[in-house]
């Protein structure tokens, strides 16, 4: 007797549900899920660079003054010999403060005079060179 609402495999002998269009995922589904994925990540993305902003340091009077100046690397070195090495070493490389070769990579302008001038991180006292020689100073991490 033949079943002809099942198809046997020779193999197997395995039944087989006969497969209808409704069963399959349409391709409107499959679109939409792909739209759906989009905004998702869009939205994730607009989330992660709005906290990036909001947690950014303020650019007060003293910083916009520093980074409207041109600093002179040569000058940078001389204020760094005369208030830095103790603690960050005669070639920045670190002793108490941390190795600064390429400190200006990892942290923006704003962020390095941040740094230099809030005191925030102990044993790093706060200090605050005029708006020249901090641009003098950058110049000079930026080299390193």
């Amino acid at each position: 007797m033949i079943n002809e609402g099942v198809n046997l495999t020779k193999d197997t002998d395995v039944v087989l549900s006969p497969t209808s269009d409704a069963d399959l995922p349409s391709k409107e589904l499959k679109s939409s899920m792909s739209s759906l994925l989009a905004i998702a990540v869009t939205f994730v993305i607009v989330a992660i660079a709005i906290i990036f902003w909001i947690f950014r340091p303020p650019l007060n009077q003293y910083n916009q003054s520093v980074l409207s100046l041109s600093g002179d690397p040569v000058q940078g070195r001389s204020i760094f010999v005369m208030n830095c090495v103790a603690c960050h070493g005669q070639w920045a490389n670190g002793k108490v403060g941390p190795n600064l070769h390429g400190v200006s990579n990892r942290k923006s302008d704003a962020r390095l005079i941040h740094q230099v001038v809030s005191g925030e991180t102990p044993p790093m006292p706060q200090f605050q060179p005029s708006p020249q020689d901090m641009a003098d100073l950058l110049s000079y991490l930026k080299q390193l």
